[in-house]
């Protein structure tokens, strides 16, 4: 299926490694012009011209803090500059401060201030950026990387669990706002996605006993949650916005 975004210009952050990673290279793959943002110069570099060497796509790496109003807006500037503006933009946020605890356990208020400014801050931040640029340009497709615990919240996730629901909430307002400007926003909503720090940490926790958690009885692969972002940035998802869509192997039990 052509996906009709051959030329568009994505940017994907935190796209070094990881699922923004298999994302920003579908999209390549697809003939997107691509903007990576992420923290780390050395990894962010290696990224890109692993893309470029694999898909011969036009890549722009943009090192940077997605919490730095200062850095988003070079980010902005680097992609006007490169491609004039962009089309497509997925956020991919950090991860929550280290060690999964329940909501109780939380009792550090700086590990809930990191989270709250690494996982909804900083997609405000980019967003209200990045979108109108889209609204000017009469088309745009906003994707955020969420988790299937908004939906079902799972043990032990509680900083997650929060601040992703926050983000969530933004994104849904911004797609009621926006649907009649040609802009859709949409979410996707992962679980057991096999990314390397999720072997990582579930190598020393019982990857076995995680795995037969998954109603299809193995993990999710990136490049499968990759191919339902491409598909939401298409002009085939014109008429999808709001939505949350989960890429969790059936995880999820709730009817809605």
């Amino acid at each position: 299926m052509d996906l009709g975004i051959k030329g568009k210009v994505a940017i994907v952050t935190g796209s070094s490694s990881g699922m923004g990673n298999a994302v920003a290279q579908r999209l390549a793959e697809e003939g997107c012009r691509l903007v990576m943002f992420a923290r780390t110069p050395e990894r962010l570099s290696r990224a890109a011209n692993d893309i470029r060497s694999r898909s011969r796509a036009e890549v722009v790496s943009v090192s940077g803090d997605m919490t730095s109003a200062a850095d988003v807006e070079r980010l902005v500037a680097e992609t006007t500059s490169a491609f004039g503006g962009p089309d497509i933009l997925v956020l991919n946020t950090g991860r929550p401060p280290l060690g999964m605890r329940e909501v109780l356990a939380e009792t550090d208020d700086a590990r809930w201030e990191d989270a709250y400014r690494t996982m909804l801050w900083s997609g405000v931040i980019v967003m209200r950026r990045v979108v109108p640029l889209m609204v000017a340009r009469g088309w745009g497709r906003v994707i955020g990387l969420t988790t299937a615990s908004v939906k079902q919240p799972m043990k032990n996730h509680a900083l997650s669990t929060v601040y992703r629901a926050g983000l969530t909430a933004v994104l849904k307002h911004l797609a009621i706002e926006n649907a009649a400007k040609g802009v859709t926003v949409n979410m996707v909503c992962p679980a057991s996605v096999a990314t390397d720090s999720f072997r990582a940490y579930w190598g020393n926790h019982g990857v076995d006993e995680r795995a037969k958690q998954v109603p299809v009885g193995r993990f999710g692969r990136p490049e499968e949650l990759a191919a339902t972002v491409a598909f939401l940035a298409s002009d085939w998802a014109g008429f999808i916005t709001g939505e949350s869509v989960h890429v969790d192997g059936g995880m999820i039990a709730s009817l809605n």
